[in-house]
């Protein structure tokens, strides 16, 4: 790239569903909890809990993986990549959840290596691609993205992506799925700053959603779904 875009820009870029990274076949699990008995009215408990859960691990791993790039000068260490990558798994205890988030990031990887080369730094192994909030963490460290932005920005993602599949398997008001969405990210806003604080990955938040894991789980064996995951 010829010029360094404003830190606004990226972040609008990569909260834009429509980014060739493949995150449009993933409903962070909703398909599988809607046919599991879910209400279209309960979305916004889900949102909630996925936000105190999931999302400050993601969240945390993501700021942890920028910090490693920013203090190895933007070449990022790659075993300090792989401690903090079991830190994230061990925090991931689906199999599901962790298959795709690799999935994810590898989608983003590729699409970092034409806007940002070298920004992320081969895995260890083909068979195991960086976790997309590691991805994303190394992006930001890469495009001059703020860490309380970053922190935001995992947040939306991960409240948009519920949203945007709800309005594929149970039509409604998209007006009201945009509002549950700034719904659900103003509940992470009390831990942002605490989040954008982490530099040691031992210490990246560990929150269980057992009914979560399991709808990741069940989604990835339904028959005949319209998501991936």
């Amino acid at each position: 790239m010829t010029s360094a875009p404003a830190a606004t820009t990226v972040a609008m870029l990569l909260a834009d569903s429509r980014l060739p990274a493949g995150a449009h076949v993933s409903s962070n699990a909703l398909e599988a909890a809607l046919r599991d008995g879910l209400a279209p009215s309960e979305i916004a408990d889900y949102l909630a809990t996925r936000l105190r859960t999931i999302a400050p691990v993601e969240a945390g791993t993501a700021v942890v993986a920028r910090r490693i790039s920013l203090d190895a000068g933007g070449v990022p260490d790659t075993a300090a990549l792989e401690r903090l990558r079991r830190e994230w798994a061990a925090r991931t205890p689906s199999r599901a959840q962790r298959e795709v988030a690799s999935a994810l990031g590898d989608g983003l990887r590729r699409l970092a290596d034409a806007l940002w080369p070298g920004a992320v730094p081969a895995a260890s192994s083909r068979a195991c691609p960086w976790p997309r909030p590691i991805v994303l963490g190394l992006v930001a460290a890469s495009a001059g993205l703020g860490v309380e932005d970053l922190v935001r920005l995992v947040a939306y993602d991960d409240a948009q992506t519920v949203a945007a599949a709800l309005l594929k398997l149970e039509p409604g008001d998209p007006r009201a799925a945009a509002a549950r969405v700034l719904e659900a990210c103003a509940l992470l806003e009390p831990r942002v700053a605490e989040l954008a604080a982490l530099e040691d990955p031992t210490r990246i938040p560990c929150a269980g959603a057992p009914l979560t894991e399991g709808w990741a789980e069940a989604q990835s064996v339904l028959p005949r779904r319209l998501f991936r995951a």
